[in-house]
């Protein structure tokens, strides 16, 4: 096959370089995103599994966007009051702790597994033999685990040593006891293993066969509510991206029923008459107008029903003139004063461009027998189970902050991002968005520049603004928290963009969550 040229940015070197190889053998975009998911279930594994789900929004050469959603799907039946496995887990951030539920009733459906075959058959050059390489590789061979992955893995400890199975994988070799480490090796032969026969057999194997019986009968022994019916009946959804017009753009991203898309969009039609690139990147201006954004955006949210009516028509009430303008007005006319996730953007010489958002939540604790795969606990995520643990509507498509999103700019420039970072996705894309579209930085000083995130009366400032700046945040905002770092709190945006009429390829991995470019 011919080299293909392309860039690819994500949260770890082994999962760009998946990617990386897939383009150099004349891969497409979405081939080389698959490539990385695949990989990333090896080299991030608290973040990335087969048992968890995303998002893909892809941009086909000359076509228009499309969503490929295949998140996590809740089951048909809730669990039996005090009849299930389901229990907390405190996790011990540094700064903070914070309580995460695991357990076999946090299970959703999973739709890893699903999304891979579907878009390798819709959109893929590639067989998926040549595209699961890899992670093959990585699987049998082993991953170094670096910083940031141990840093993760300290933090969800508790959940990673609940079972046998997790610590057959995970434990440590040489201190028993204990997680892996920082530069330890991490193998997993049962996953290899999965894949080749995922290869062989097909999608059915996980949602029909072997794999799909064996978590039906671990569920119903063990206190879980997710059966071989739920797995079944599974099915990616294909939607319409959520367009906005902003600065002569085209922005694209995560529809409903997600939320993360809903807010990035409503937070720049806020943005469309303050003008930050006037007020200057970095100003007290620019910066007061981002968090009083940032704050009526969390109001809106509320005020629209996002999480208590049906998605199509709280978009629309959110989105709509009305609702957008009461806001507008309340922002020009202002005085100016950790989730488990990760992210993979990938564009080729062709056009094409792929935005893949990636979650396990922070995984269940629950290893499936025989396949060194991690099941979710989406239903044991607070952030996304708004009305309560064991309240959630049964069958339906869990909602969630991921928003994959690409710029469709002048002379055919594609640019794709996103992020992981739970509550701080949206604000992360969204400053990201503005520094492209308004200050007009290059994609690595884009991504790099410091950020600030504002949330339940709380601002969260990194360092990088000058001290006057600072000091007229904490006077406007009293509950103020100044980091010494950029930190993984912040998001971790990674981006790739294009011009292939020029032969133009740019890719820059965030710093926050150990983000790597590479261009080809």
């Amino acid at each position: 096959m011919t080299r293909r040229r392309g860039t690819v940015a994500a949260g770890n070197p082994d999962t760009a370089a998946a990617a990386a190889d897939i383009l150099r053998d004349g891969g497409n975009a979405f081939d080389a995103v698959l490539a990385a998911m695949a990989a990333a279930c090896v080299a991030e594994p608290v973040l990335c599994s087969l048992g968890g789900g995303g998002f893909l929004l892809a941009r086909p050469a000359g076509a228009r966007p499309v969503l490929y959603d295949f998140f996590a799907q809740t089951p048909r039946a809730r669990p039996a009051e005090g009849d299930c496995d389901f229990f907390p887990v405190l996790c011990d951030f540094g700064t903070t702790q914070q309580k995460f539920h695991i357990g076999m009733a946090s299970i959703a459906t999973p739709g890893l597994a699903k999304g891979l075959f579907e878009v390798n058959g819709e959109l893929g050059r590639m067989p998926l033999r040549r595209i699961v390489e890899p992670a093959l590789k990585l699987a049998r061979e082993g991953v170094a685990l670096n910083r940031l992955q141990a840093y993760i893995f300290d933090v969800v400890g508790p959940i990673y040593m609940e079972t046998e199975g997790s610590r057959a994988i995970f434990e440590s070799k040489t201190r028993p006891g204990r997680l892996v480490g920082e530069g330890e090796i991490v193998a997993n032969p049962d996953f290899a293993d999965l894949l080749e026969n995922l290869v062989i057999e097909g999608a059915d194997l996980f949602y029909r066969g072997e794999v799909a019986a064996l978590i039906d009968a671990e569920c119903r022994a063990r206190g879980g509510t997710l059966t071989r019916a739920d797995l079944e009946a599974y099915r990616m959804e294909r939607r319409e991206p959520l367009g906005i017009e902003y600065r002569g753009a085209h922005v694209f991203t995560n529809p409903p029923p997600s939320l993360g898309g809903l807010l990035i969009g409503f937070a720049l039609e806020l943005l469309k008459d303050v003008d930050p690139g006037a007020a200057g990147a970095g100003s007290i201006g620019y910066l007061g107008d981002l968090v009083r954004v940032m704050a009526l955006t969390n109001e809106a949210r509320v005020e629209s029903g996002l999480h208590d009516s049906p998605p199509a028509e709280a978009a629309e009430r959110l989105l709509g003139e009305r609702m957008v303008d009461a806001y507008r007005t309340r922002v020009s006319g202002h005085p100016r004063a950790h989730r488990g996730t990760t992210h993979i953007s990938v564009v080729d010489g062709d056009g094409n461009a792929a935005s893949l958002t990636l979650s396990n939540g922070e995984g269940c604790g629950y290893v499936v027998p025989g396949t060194g795969v991690m099941l979710n606990n989406m239903l044991g995520e607070e952030d996304i189970n708004p009305r309560g643990f064991h309240a959630w509507p049964t069958d339906t498509r869990m909602s969630s902050m991921m928003s994959p999103s690409l710029i469709l700019g002048g002379g055919g420039r594609v640019t794709a991002l996103g992020s992981g970072g739970s509550n701080r996705i949206r604000t992360a894309i969204l400053q990201v968005l503005v520094n492209i579209l308004d200050f007009g930085d290059a994609l690595e000083t884009a991504v790099i520049a410091p950020r600030v995130h504002f949330e339940r009366d709380q601002l969260n400032i990194e360092p990088g603004f000058r001290p006057d700046v600072v000091r007229a945040l904490g006077d406007a905002y009293p509950e103020c928290r100044e980091w010494d770092d950029l930190n993984l709190f912040f998001g971790g945006v990674h981006a790739v963009s294009a011009d292939p009429a020029a032969e133009s390829f740019d890719g820059a991995g965030d710093p926050r969550r150990g983000g790597v470019a590479i261009n080809l």
